[in-house]
């Protein structure tokens, strides 16, 4: 059971990543920031939070396992390591490309942070020298995930691409040890994370003996295997990585679940649970030893970006594009036959044992579509969410589908389809008008504004700013759009500031083919039509 505890609004733009250390939860922005958060005193901000010194867009945050250190990083290329204990910052980094950097982990160990960018590669920095040691190269494309084996001795990366590469962390100078074809998840790996008490990372001494329980198998100190998961598209994918004497990786089993992309997945520190977050607004918890579903927990607005477990396993935080971070309490009590899942938004969902959900106390809306494309029962709905379920029966009776609602006037509602109340008649008449307007606000953004490739999720924005409004390097509402010579659109003095220091597009870090930007004038009077109807 998942209850809400806590909710983090303090960012101004999406909340991309979030990471717990003992005493604090970090979170990071698209608002350039990075945000301390006091576990012990009710989540307030500590007093030397917000940590400035990005430019651009903040995409990761982590904690050194010694907690002495937090490392950042952005659109801006550059990685920040900072003291957590009073914001000061310790070093930072930059791959010699100076491109994007996506990813930033420390190792297990904490002697190693790695580092994964737009440039395709991966930098593995010495902490002790704030240096970089090797350079990892292989990927085709933007390397947007990276896991440390609990040992530290091998680094696995995932891309854009949808392949994996497991990567010698000690010696072999960036020798790549396996991969995979570019098939392992269709839409890139969007996370990887390895269970830290699975085969040889299980402490014996610890886990309880369980024969069921595949963490607690005797080691074979001749081998080093562990249990991996990976997430893309739809999907999350549990793996037997293997690394001594040879490496390769297993597909374990397959957890179907979500119905969007899945954006990140984190284990709980006892490795007992696995939790993943998508495009479908939802956080799933996974049994990762038999594949089994056991809670779904609901409550953002829009796509869930990060998830992580507190040390202690009594929370879970969940960062998302609504721009707030929830923390949720965890009480894993299951009944014998059913669980029940509290969504922490005033209604509940069973599960059986199996996962499967049975009959919800409150139905979700249907998504969105074309006014033309809505059935007699969608404008029904419509109907009475507008509070006019008195005119429902009428509706029902004349056949009224979207089509037909979208030619109603005046006349037809009060003499064919009884409306006799004036402000019945013009509620109606602005609800459809407003339907038309966002109908082609929606048509246009899917068909003619650029897509902003692996920089943001395919899925509309919902009920908040459509990601087409926000400029891709500063992920704010774009006053002059203008479009660059790479085809993005970004907002004018953004783009000219990132042009006056780079010559490479800050999309696709392919060089930029001229300086000449061109006003795109249709998306920005789409952009001052919504605003002046918010």
């Amino acid at each position: 059971m998942a209850s809400l505890r806590h909710v983090i609004s303090s960012h101004t733009s999406d909340v991309n990543w979030c990471a717990f250390a003992t005493k604090y939860l970090a979170t990071c922005s698209g608002d350039k920031t990075i945000r301390l958060w006091n576990i012990t005193d009710g989540f307030k901000e500590v007093p030397h939070s917000p940590l400035r010194g990005h430019s651009y867009y903040v995409h990761c945050v982590c904690f050194s396992p010694f907690e002495t250190l937090l490392a950042s990083c952005s659109t801006d290329g550059k990685v920040i390591l900072w003291n957590p204990s009073n914001g000061d910052k310790q070093a930072i980094f930059e791959h010699k490309s100076k491109a994007i950097i996506r990813v930033c982990l420390f190792s297990p160990d904490s002697e190693y942070l790695a580092s994964g960018g737009a440039d395709n590669t991966l930098c593995l920095w010495q902490i002790s020298t704030k240096s970089c040691v090797r350079v990892f190269e292989g990927h085709d494309n933007v390397v947007v995930s990276c896991t440390f084996t609990p040992d530290s001795s091998c680094l696995v990366s995932g891309s854009a691409d949808g392949d994996i590469r497991v990567w010698d962390a000690n010696f072999g100078q960036g020798r790549c040890l396996f991969y995979t074809p570019s098939d392992v998840h269709d839409l890139g790996v969007s996370c990887i994370v390895c269970s830290p008490t699975f085969g040889t990372a299980a402490d014996q001494s610890s886990v309880e003996a369980d024969t069921d329980n595949p963490a607690v198998a005797a080691s074979n100190p001749s081998t080093r295997h562990f249990l991996m998961a990976t997430c893309g598209g739809d999907l999350v994918k549990l793996w037997d990585l293997n690394t001594v004497p040879v490496s390769g990786i297993n597909l374990r089993c397959t957890l179907e679940g979500h119905t969007a992309k899945v954006m990140a997945c984190a284990f709980s520190v006892d490795g007992k649970i696995l939790a993943s977050g998508a495009g479908d607004k939802l956080i799933i918890l996974w049994d990762p030893f038999h594949g089994g579903k056991l809670h779904i927990i609901e409550g953002h607005s829009r796509y869930v970006t990060s998830c992580a477990f507190s040390m202690d396993g009594q929370y879970l935080a969940s960062g998302s594009n609504d721009r707030t971070c929830r923390i949720w309490q965890l009480s894993m009590n299951k009944s014998s036959d059913n669980h029940a899942v509290s969504y922490g938004i005033g209604h509940t969902v069973i599960q059986d044992v199996k996962g499967q959900i049975q009959a919800p106390q409150e139905q979700k809306v249907a998504p969105v579509k074309q006014l033309r494309d809505w059935s007699v029962k969608d404008v029904c709905d419509w109907l009475t969410e507008l509070g006019l379920q008195q005119h429902v029966t009428q509706f029902e009776m004349n056949a009224i589908d979207g089509q037909e609602l979208g030619c109603l006037t005046k006349e037809t509602l009060m003499t064919d389809l009884g409306v006799t109340a004036l402000g019945h008649r013009n509620k109606i008449l602005r609800g459809i008008e407003t339907i038309k307007e966002q109908c082609e606000l929606v048509t246009y953004v899917q068909s003619s504004a650029p897509p902003l490739s692996q920089f943001t999720d395919p899925l509309a924005a919902d009920k908040g700013i459509p990601d087409e409004f926000l400029c891709p390097i500063t992920r704010e509402i774009m006053k002059d759009p203008v479009i660059a010579s790479d085809g993005y659109t970004y907002e004018r003095m953004s783009i000219e500031s990132w042009i006056r220091n780079k010559n490479t597009s800050p999309m696709t870090n392919i060089p930029l083919v001229g300086s000449a930007l061109t006003p795109n004038r249709m998306l920005k009077m789409l952009i001052e039509r919504s605003q002046n109807q918010s």
